[in-house]
């Protein structure tokens, strides 16, 4: 069983070692791998856009029972690495990112990414699909390429709800507002940690916004939620990138590599946030983290990401003026977790709750013991 793309697709990028076979991403067990193995051979695509666990030390991890798509159905799941071939007799690193030559002028490097996020999005049907929708570059491009229902959650009088609602203005869409309380979160923080399998406060602050946003798409009647997840990193979005190499966040001494740099961070990103929204009900779409996107993105150059610190994701923006609003198209966002107060919000519950910022990491305590008081 294969999700994410048809069998046959991912036989081809076997026998032809392309990471980037036109896919969405994907994960699975192939009862034949050809060119791998004569046998099964479980499989995750280069960045790990669909999860897959095997249990810890099978004996046989591509026996039945011994993987899965959902870690909770598995005893003791480890995530099957990105890019990765498993098969009875080892794990083998199959598919890297590809090294694209930079496209050099900038109108063809504009028109590449345009015209591949052009083709991504067209491919994604809106029946039953709703938007998460902060009002950033990134979401306001997906509201704009298709005619879906728009969405946005945080606190009362948080930053993003005013974005989304100001975006939506300028686009002449309605933005269904979700604002959520003390009580959603206490709620949601249990399902999302057994969801995920962490606990840490950083990935459930970010998790949250995504959980309540599906969640609420869900009951709607929607079964998938598009999302502008990847641009950040595929385009340059992070601060980061834009001073490398100066930041010590950032082992690379150029843009272009901080570039992939944080790229390799995506597939831990992915597997929390597509089990997140799996769990609120919903299946996520990610018409940005499509292979054509990432293969533009991949030929551009420094100064096609950042010029600088004010002036990121320069190549993405470009492209998206063709459907946006020039203001639009040049908004900045706030990370998730702050922009819509979740952060802050479960700091003040971990407080309220005895556990003071003086305490190590007091903010997973306080999740650990959500978690604990939910199934205990």
């Amino acid at each position: 069983m294969i999700h994410g793309t048809a069998k046959r697709v991912v036989r081809r990028a076997i026998r032809t070692g392309d990471p980037l076979p036109g896919t969405r991403g994907f994960a699975g067990r192939l009862d034949d791998a050809g060119e791998v193995t004569d046998g099964p051979a479980l499989v995750r695509d280069v960045l790990g856009r669909v999860p897959l666990f095997v249990e810890r030390d099978a004996a046989d991890p591509t026996a039945d029972g011994a993987w899965a798509f959902d870690r909770s159905s598995l005893t003791d799941p480890v995530s099957l690495p990105a890019g990765h071939c498993q098969t009875v007799a080892g794990d083998e690193h199959y598919w890297a990112l590809p090294d694209v030559a930079p496209t050099g002028d900038d109108t063809d490097a504009v028109a590449a990414a345009r015209g591949a996020i052009e083709a991504a999005t067209a491919d994604v049907s809106s029946d039953d699909t709703a938007v998460a929708f902060s009002g950033g570059v990134d979401s306001a491009l997906l509201a704009a390429r298709l005619d879906a229902p728009l969405y946005v959650t945080g606190f009362e009088g948080s930053h993003d709800i005013e974005a989304a609602r100001s975006a939506a203005a300028a686009l002449d869409r309605t933005v269904t507002v979700v604002e959520f309380t003390h009580a959603d979160l206490e709620r949601a923080v249990p399902e999302i940690s057994r969801a995920t399998g962490r606990t840490n406060a950083m990935d459930v602050q970010i998790a949250l916004p995504l959980f309540l946003t599906a969640e609420r798409a869900a009951a709607d009647g929607f079964d998938r939620l598009l999302v502008g997840q990847g641009a950040d990193e595929l385009f340059g979005g992070y601060a980061k990138v834009a001073s490398a190499p100066d930041d010590h966040r950032i082992e690379a001494d150029t843009v272009r590599a901080a570039q992939r740099e944080v790229i390799a961070t995506l597939p831990d990103q992915l597997e929390r946030d597509v089990l997140t929204l799996q769990a609120a009900g919903v299946e996520p779409v990610a018409p940005l983290l499509d292979d054509r996107v990432i293969r533009a993105a991949l030929g551009l150059t420094g100064d096609q990401l950042v010029r600088g610190e004010d002036h990121r994701k320069w190549a993405l923006r470009q492209a998206a003026s063709e459907w946006l609003p020039d203001d639009i198209a040049a908004r900045d966002k706030k990370a998730v977790q702050y922009g819509t107060y979740a952060a802050r919000e479960l700091d003040r519950l971990a407080r309220q709750n005895g556990f003071k910022r003086r305490m190590d990491d007091h903010v997973t305590k306080y999740v650990e013991s959500l978690l604990s008081s939910r199934t205990g």
